[in-house]
């Protein structure tokens, strides 16, 4: 049945997605149109692909059953706005087809057109010129196409025809592509893993048919030590196919990962790099090895949650149930620093991540559970993560508020307003409300040229961001600190916060307290070390 796809062929189609998104991920990344290094879009799109091929590995017939374990391995490998918003096309796919056990082409045509609506449902306010415009567009050309035709190969071909046509058309309908004259990146990664999916149903997947499907298992036997010796909670483990005629030096990602975790195994050779380490943060890691080429065998195991089912299985132990408390708080961010105010607000869990590392649902999720409360406040602090984190609310019995926080900065104040002697509607009301009053200033370094907002903007320029947009470049850091202050003074604020990071020294800083100080006497200006990546400096103002 040429015309139609089995379970087994749909994991082969979801499995080509994964690696033809991966293989593109650096370039797709390449397309952000704002300077500072977060163009992580295609990254973010092959680690949540990633996420739901590993939900296949076990194999399916039923075509609908795949389909289903695929949407929910996506959903919860979701990875900044372009992985949420796919993982949804994938979730709406699934629940049109989860009863068949072959999908033909009318059925794939209505279940993607099901997936458009499901992830413009999710969206507040959708824009055009993004990957939605080119799912829409071309699950509609989908379904007139079946109408005539029902051969699946055929109808993912005119699909796919129309989504690249309606990629071109992105830079024209997106005022910021059209300046800055490029394709929107999540669309390009839709329509690459539209093509990896069709090359596989065509016979031509684009992994090798002859890759190797098992796995080492390396990790420590749990029973043997305590949960409290673990340093790092994440057992993580890939291999990169390297590019033929690589020229990228092994040993930058070995020091990388030396710096993230322990028992590191780096085992290297002109085709491939087998990696196994202990980390923390398992999605920065598999983010950096992209850099270096296409993973395979992917397996992160949470051996914090292992060790304490092997010994309760081993000795029989029932641990009692702790009281819950009505709140509590899961804050993304970045930076040992800003982690240890968050705490001191009464932060519960702290998720890594933020600029260039945004974290997965299923990291957030896993923060969520470890919080014994039954209302739990989830501050992303980035506007890339507010959507992953609302998809923890169906997969969790917790109450969950997501509160709409932009920066570390908003996520500070919103917890500075928290009232334990309120009640849920009264505090999200109260967090949510005091977000407008806070201005956030950041200041970076720019990753590449560019032209932005009429603006040219060189490689290592200073750049000035008010609430995410931008206001100033400039190569000199000293002239970029004095455009900083000027707008954190704006709106005569009475309390500013200075937060400084990596790239930033105490001495530094404090001199740009005494410059705020001078420029406005009346406010109380404070000096925190955030150590956060990416920023220099955070500057609160309100």
């Amino acid at each position: 049945m040429k015309d139609v796809c089995s379970g087994a062929v749909f994991c082969r189609m979801i499995a080509s997605g994964a690696a033809a998104i991966a293989n593109h991920a650096p370039e797709i990344n390449e397309l952000n149109v704002f300077p500072v290094p977060d163009g992580d879009t295609g990254t973010n799109m092959s680690l949540t692909m990633n996420a739901g091929l590993k939900e296949l590995s076990a194999g399916f017939e039923h075509a609908g059953q795949a389909a289903v374990a695929a949407a929910s391995g996506l959903l919860r490998g979701a990875r900044g706005n372009s992985g949420v918003i796919l993982s949804l096309l994938f979730r709406g796919f699934a629940k049109m087809v989860e009863s068949l056990e072959y999908i033909g082409g009318a059925e794939f045509a209505g279940a993607m057109s099901e997936g458009v609506e499901t992830a413009y449902r999710a969206v507040m306010k959708p824009s055009e010129g993004t990957v939605l415009t080119v799912s829409r567009v071309s699950a509609k050309a989908a379904v007139e196409y079946s109408k005539k035709d029902s051969d699946l190969g055929r109808v993912m071909s005119a699909m796919l025809d129309s989504a690249k046509a309606a990629l071109e058309e992105t830079v024209h309908q997106n005022p910021v592509l059209e300046k800055a004259g490029v394709i929107d990146a999540g669309a390009k990664g839709f329509c690459v893993i539209l093509e990896g999916m069709l090359s596989a149903f065509r016979g031509k997947p684009v992994l090798p048919t002859g890759a190797k499907s098992g796995e080492t298992r390396t990790a420590a036997d749990f029973s043997d030590f305590s949960r409290d010796d673990m340093l790092f909670g994440y057992c993580t483990e890939f291999i990169v196919k390297r590019p033929h005629n690589d020229r990228k030096d092994p040993s930058r990602l070995r020091a990388f990962l030396e710096n993230c975790g322990d028992s590191l195994v780096f085992v290297e050779d002109e085709a491939l790099i087998k990696v196994h380490v202990h980390t923390d943060n398992p999605g920065r890691v598999l983010a950096q090895a992209l850099i270096h080429g296409e993973l395979t065998a992917i397996k992160v195991e949470n051996m914090r949650e292992q060790h304490t089912e092997m010994v309760e299985k081993k000795t029989g132990a029932v641990p009692k149930p702790a009281e819950r408390k009505p709140y509590g708080f899961v804050c993304v961010c970045a930076g040992e620093g800003l982690k240890e105010i968050f705490r001191d607000l009464g932060a519960d869990r702290m998720v890594e991540g933020g600029q260039t590392m945004n974290p997965s649902t299923q990291e957030i999720l896993d923060c969520v559970n470890q919080v014994n409360a039954e209302t739990v406040f989830i501050l992303p602090n980035n506007k890339n993560i507010i959507m992953a984190a609302e998809q923890c609310a169906p997969l969790t019995d917790k109450a969950i508020i997501v509160l709409p926080t932009k920066s570390v900065a908003q996520g500070v104040t919103a917890m500075l307003m928290f009232d334990p002697e309120q009640d849920v509607e009264a505090n999200r009301g109260c967090m949510t409300g005091a977000l407008n009053g806070v201005t956030t200033i950041q200041i970076t370094a720019a990753a590449r040229d560019s032209q932005f907002d009429g603006k040219d903007i060189a490689e290592g320029d200073y750049i000035v961001m008010s609430n995410g947009a931008l206001r100033f470049n400039d190569p000199l850091r000293q002239t970029a600190l004095e455009e900083a202050a000027k707008a954190a003074l704006e709106k005569n604020p009475s309390y500013i916060t200075l937060y400084y990071g990596e790239g930033a020294d105490g001495a530094e800083a404090e001199g740009v307290a005494d410059m705020l100080t001078k420029m406005l006497p009346s406010a109380v200006v404070q000096v925190f070390n955030g150590g956060q990546p990416v920023y220099p400096y955070i500057i609160s103002a309100e």
